[in-house]
């Protein structure tokens, strides 16, 4: 086989693992030829239509047009030039009709709009990710909406909340995601047929014939390019794949931590014949949400790696080309892959009620101690006397002194401002979740 061509097959290999046929099938060389002949052969139709190309040759053309990857990659080991070999191969299917292929063109007119058929592609695919993904997370924060669960700050206990908001939140930052890729894809719409330095300078080639050609193709004109699309272009899509990228991540730190045996309140679905370790039979590890952020990060790290091809020489390098062969089809790749294990992760997320009361009871109710402390102020108490008060009753409880409701209802200085009934008022658990519904379904709405 040939170099180029093994070379392909083993860099596809590498990646399909953590790949889908619905993504990685848009980035294969057989549909990057497709993508090319699909422009070659609209700049052919446009410039038959106008005129700048005969009809009869225009059809022949378009009737006989092939191309073989065997043989592209036979011609490019000769001429070293990718584009070349493939518009010879093509050529060589025509006959004489072919000198009116590639007229006028340069093979960054063919390239980058090709590029923009393919991205548009994988950006509707993401898109049907992120929608999954937000269907599942919709229906998980719907189920828990009033489960009470501990939330933590810096890890430690703070105050309770609802299972029904963490979901929300998720689902909540996820539509943010949407909204940004949704505009950076619009941009992704842009090709360019405008000639070696983006000015039209052949006689085959005109704005008019650039809007019906790249419009045949469902995409809209560079207003000014160069002899390529400007790259900040895709650099604004891979920044927004890079924060979707962000909140998988989160949601999947967030299910690490709760999976931990000390804190035990969800595991991952464990399927028949899963095994979790090679050496403890015992281990159900969260391998899904770990392997999430292990994705997060090379999703990210392209993100970079298309910033840095924004800069170019002039009007055209190529130091961008060789980033984009690798970056873009494994950023895509890799987060298509992401997203729709991410859908898996939540949809066969297992809670454990009986783990999350318990972790709720575990401090003896000291997380009342802001209502304890603003019951206090509305007596007239002031806000710092108020907050040692407090801190002193709940520091004892944590060092083991007993529980924390019995020393506050035993403690001199606070009962001489509140009542029995006041301090139990304070530790009524239904404020945690009282407009947890409200702000579930106002997520959801958004």
């Amino acid at each position: 086989m040939n170099p180029a061509l093994a070379g392909a097959e083993v860099r596809q290999a590498m990646l399909k693992r953590y790949s889908r046929e619905i993504m990685s099938s848009i980035w294969t060389l057989d549909a990057q030829y497709a993508a090319w002949l699909r422009v070659e052969l609209a700049v052919v139709r446009a410039q038959a239509e106008l005129g700048l190309v005969p009809e009869r040759e225009a059809r022949e053309i378009e009737a006989k047009a092939a191309w073989s990857a065997e043989r592209i990659a036979s011609i490019e080991a000769e001429v070293n030039h990718d584009v070349v070999a493939f518009v010879t191969c093509v050529e060589e299917s025509v006959g004489d009709a072919a000198r009116f292929l590639h007229f006028g063109l340069t093979s960054s007119d063919v390239l980058d709009t090709a590029l923009a058929l393919r991205m548009g592609e994988s950006a509707a695919v993401i898109r049907e990710d992120l929608l999954g993904l937000m269907e599942a997370l919709r229906g998980r924060a719907l189920e828990h909406s009033g489960t009470l669960i501990m939330g933590r700050s810096h890890g430690i206990h703070a105050e309770p909340t609802t299972l029904g908001v963490k979901f929300a939140s998720f689902h909540s930052e996820l539509g943010r995601r949407l909204a940004g890729l949704d505009r950076a894809a619009e941009g992704l719409r842009t090709g360019k047929i405008a000639g070696p330095v983006g000015n039209y300078s052949s006689r085959s080639l005109s704005p008019e014939l650039e809007r019906r050609a790249l419009g045949m193709l469902g995409l809209v004109p560079c207003p000014v390019s160069s002899q390529v699309v400007p790259r900040d272009i895709h650099a604004a899509y891979f920044q927004e794949l890079a924060l979707a990228a962000c909140a998988v991540e989160r949601l999947a730190v967030e299910v690490r931590h709760l999976a931990r045996t000390e804190v035990g309140e969800v595991t991952e679905a464990f399927g028949k014949g899963q095994k979790g370790s090679s050496a403890m039979p015992h281990k159900r590890n969260p391998i899904l949400s770990e392997n999430l952020t292990g994705l997060a990060r090379m999703v990210r790290a392209y993100a970079s790696a298309a910033l840095e091809d924004v800069v170019l020489w002039h009007e055209r390098d190529i130091s961008h080309s060789s980033v984009e062969r690798t970056a873009f089809p494994d950023a895509l790749i890799l987060a298509d892959f992401m997203l729709a294990r991410a859908r898996t992760l939540v949809a066969g997320l297992v809670v454990n009620r009986e783990r999350i009361a318990g972790n709720i009871a575990m401090t003896g109710g000291l997380y009342n101690s802001q209502e304890l402390l603003l019951a206090l102020c509305r007596s007239g108490l002031g806000r710092s006397d108020a907050y040692r008060l407090v801190q002193a009753e709940a520091l004892r409880s944590a060092d083991g002194g007993g529980d924390f409701r019995t020393l506050v209802l035993a403690s001199p200085g606070i009962r001489e401002r509140l009542s029995e009934d006041e301090v139990e008022e304070c530790f009524r658990p239904g404020r945690f979740s009282r407009w947890a519904g409200e702000i579930v379904s106002r997520s959801l709405k958004a």
